[in-house]
C-alpha cells in the first residue's frame, strides 16, 4: 500500500482535502445562517480549526505543494479531538442541555449524525488526506 501512496499524484489528496474542508465550511454556514441554528462554544472552536483549511488546501492545490500536511495535521487532529469530545458530551448528556451546557444539546440530525458527529467525520477525512500526503512526501 505504501508503494501506491508513494506514486500517488499529490493533486488528488490536495483536491480531496480542499473539497472536504469546503463542504464542511459551507455546511456549517448553512446550518447557522440558512437554518438559524446558533453555534455553541465547541462548534465555534471547530469552525476556527476547519475554516482556514479551505484556504490552506486551496492554495496548496493551486501551487501543488504536498508539504502542506505540516500545516494541516495540527489543525485537523485538534479539530477531530474537539469534535470527538463534543460528540461524547452529547451522548453522555442524552442530547439535552446539562453536562457541557448548551454544547450537549442535539439541535439537528443529518442521516442520523449530529452536527459534532459530521464535524468529526470531516476532520477525520481531512486528516486522512493530509496523512496520505505525508506518506507520499517521504
Amino acid at each position: 500500500m505504501s508503494a501506491r501512496l508513494d506514486r500517488l499524484d499529490p493533486g488528488y489528496p490536495l483536491a480531496a482535502g480542499a473539497l472536504v474542508a469546503l463542504v464542511a465550511t459551507v455546511g456549517s454556514l448553512y446550518v447557522s445562517e440558512g437554518m438559524g441554528l446558533v453555534p455553541c462554544e465547541l462548534c465555534w472552536f471547530q469552525r476556527v480549526l476547519m475554516y482556514p483549511l479551505v484556504v490552506v488546501f486551496g492554495v496548496a492545490l493551486v501551487e501543488r505543494r504536498p508539504g502542506v500536511y505540516r500545516t494541516v495535521l495540527p489543525l485537523s487532529t485538534l479539530g477531530a479531538a474537539v469534535a470527538a469530545y463534543h460528540s461524547w458530551l452529547q451522548v453522555a448528556a442524552g442530547g439535552r442541555c446539562g453536562l457541557g451546557g448548551g454544547c450537549a444539546a442535539v439541535q439537528l440530525r443529518v442521516v442520523g449524525l449530529t452536527i459534532p458527529n459530521l464535524s468529526l467525520v470531516a476532520f477525520l477525512g481531512v486528516t486522512a488526506t493530509a496523512a496520505a500526503l505525508a506518506v507520499g512526501d517521504r
